[in-house]
């Protein structure tokens, strides 16, 4: 893990001995730099009580995020808004619930029609090799990925999915994308040995009902739901081995933000970071204020979907820039990426540090 500063990561990766949010102050940008001890070093999971420094930018500051209300992932972007953690910095923030195409999003953001938004990795990642303006600043957390079978089929790994047809609600999907991966690190190829086959999301289930695939892929809250209300199997998720210490979902920014307004680029992040760690420390509260955008799900059901979650791993600096290098090349040996890209090179492009 890398080191962090309480200039601006304010001891966001410290194990145990978090400093108070309100010793790290006020202010618009700060210098000093203080390495932390090794024995005050995060774990892969770090610890969501350390404290999130506060940028409060200059002049009150209008800014547009975008993010898709219905999943729970972005569970920290309604937190972030109704705990005032955007307003502490100085920010008026508008959400914008998007349900177009990621290229359409990210164009969006890249042309200034919003300023940042929350999505995930294996979605964005493509779209943003054709170079969209818009950085990723951080991730927000792990997990939400379900791969999920009937108890009859006798499924319960991805080693048994070799000639199975998979069902997916598109074939860019994330899930679609994070299961591929795990098929072609077992020596699968999955373009030929799976077969995808595309359904609306709340037809999975009856497709593997009526056997016309025998697993389907789904995020939370749908794939919990569903998973839980017809007893099926859960083959695999993306907490699975190495993946419980990799994020999922990120925050994207407009480059020309960053580069013209460095301060409000920080501080929305920083605002995301600590609603992220509020959600890891109080799932239930966290669940309660989500609960209004997800009809799918009970609050209950909300709480335990975010407990199983990472909520407290979100990567900044050299670990966020090093898990998007490995997502670019496992989707390079997907066929998603280009061959020829260069993983480090393109996690560069992709990433901006606005928090040091």
């Amino acid at each position: 893990m890398s080191r962090f500063s309480v200039s601006r990561r304010g001891l966001l990766g410290a194990a145990a001995t978090a400093v108070p949010i309100g010793l790290i102050g006020r202010r618009v940008l700060a210098g000093n730099r203080l390495a932390m001890p090794d024995a005050l070093m995060a774990p892969p999971i770090c610890n969501a009580a350390a404290a999130v420094p506060v940028t409060v930018v200059a002049e009150k500051r209008a800014l547009k995020l975008t993010w898709n209300a219905s999943a729970i992932c972005t569970v920290g972007v309604p937190v972030a808004q109704q705990n005032g953690y955007f307003a502490k910095r100085n920010l008026d923030v508008e959400l914008i619930n998007f349900g177009g195409s990621t290229d359409q999003l990210l164009e969006a953001i890249a042309t200034g029609k919003a300023d940042a938004g929350v999505g995930m990795a294996l979605r964005w990642l493509k779209p943003l090799e054709q170079g969209f303006d818009v950085r990723i600043t951080t991730a927000t957390h792990g997990g939400c990925m379900r791969l999920l079978a009937s108890k009859e089929s006798g499924i319960t790994s991805l080693a048994q999915m070799k000639g199975k047809t998979v069902g997916v609600a598109d074939l860019g999907a994330p899930d679609k994308n994070f299961f591929a991966i795990r098929l072609a690190r077992l020596g699968f190829d999955p373009l030929s040995d799976v077969e995808w086959k595309v359904y609306p999301a709340d037809l999975l289930p009856i497709a593997l009902q009526k056997g016309e695939i025998q697993a389907f892929s789904l995020g939370d809250p749908l794939g919990w739901v569903i998973r839980d209300r017809d007893g099926l199997t859960e083959v695999a998720t993306n907490l699975d081995g190495e993946y419980a210490h990799r994020a999922c979902c990120v925050l994207g920014v407009r480059g020309s933000l960053i580069r013209d307004d460095r301060p409000a680029a920080a501080a929305v992040t920083e605002a995301i970071l600590e609603a992220q760690a509020f959600v890891s420390e109080h799932p239930d509260a966290a669940a309660a204020i989500f609960a209004p955008y997800s009809p799918v799900a009970k609050t209950d059901q909300l709480a335990a979907m975010l407990r199983s979650h990472t909520h407290g791993h979100h990567p900044v600096g050299a670990d966020l820039r090093q898990e998007i290098a490995l997502y670019v090349d496992e989707l390079k040996g997907i066929s998603v990426i280009k061959p020829s890209t260069n993983s480090d090179r393109f996690a560069g492009k992709v990433y901006a540090d606005v928090l040091s």
